[in-house]
């Protein structure tokens, strides 16, 4: 029942990076819920991946590189959704940080146990 919890509050993180930002267009709410469940399967099996074989690059980065690897997630689940529009690099990184940002507040107001 928590992941219905917190597919919503992803869903909603999402139309507020939709509605902040120009580079980014969601079609509705359907399309906000499966660009949801579509970005937890992104950053579950293909992030990590991606994290991996960016090592070196994140090392000489001081970690910042790490927000790029971000980015390409977001674009690569906006890619993968039809309703769900990413414009260009500058919307999918800003989308990723505002995404994660309002997530992880709404999380801390309706889940703070967690």
């Amino acid at each position: 029942m928590m992941w219905l919890l917190s597919l919503a509050i992803n869903a909603v993180a999402l139309l507020a990076a939709d509605w902040l930002l120009d580079g980014i267009r969601i079609s509705g709410l359907f399309w906000a819920l499966i660009a949801s469940l579509v970005l937890g399967a992104v950053n579950t099996l293909i992030r990590p991946l991606l994290i991996v074989l960016t090592f070196p690059l994140t090392v000489v980065t001081l970690g910042l590189f790490i927000f790029v690897v971000n980015a390409l997630a977001f674009a690569l689940a906006a890619f993968l959704v039809p309703g769900f529009h990413v414009y260009s690099f500058g919307g999918a990184f800003w989308g990723a940080i505002i995404t994660s940002l309002v997530s992880w507040v709404l999380n801390q107001i309706f889940n703070p146990w967690r």
